[in-house]
């Protein structure tokens, strides 16, 4: 029988992938600065109707508030030092059980480990 387990992918942070994260982080908080120049643009057209001027204020403090989020990581990708693992994302992967099998062993957190875009590890 099949069935679907969460894998967590994790980054060893190299002097390119940190490079390449910085740069992601600059370019969302350009996008997000942007989005928020925008959405000053259209609220001045609509100083009249408080419903809509109060849904374009929800939205930019949204938006900076990721911009704060993204400004600290920023800070935090500064202060690792090299070699640190970072967690990337989650994914579904399909694993193969039969009687017998250790379930407590197959539910432990399965982990790939990637360096510059090769895998390193999987634990």
């Amino acid at each position: 029988m099949k069935i679907l387990h969460q894998v967590t992918v994790k980054q060893i942070l190299t002097e390119s992938s940190k490079t390449n994260l910085m740069e992601k982080f600059r370019l969302q908080k350009e996008r997000l600065e942007r989005e928020c120049d925008q959405l000053y643009f259209q609220l001045k057209k609509v100083k009249g109707n408080q419903l809509l001027v109060s849904q374009y204020q929800k939205e930019i403090e949204k938006r900076k508030e990721k911009i704060k989020t993204t400004e600290f990581q920023m800070e935090q990708l500064h202060i690792l030092p090299l070699g640190s693992e970072l967690k990337e994302k989650e994914l579904n992967a399909i694993i193969d059980i039969s009687v017998g099998d250790n379930w407590d062993e197959l539910m432990n957190e399965k982990t790939i480990v990637i360096k510059d875009g090769i895998i390193q590890d999987i634990r």
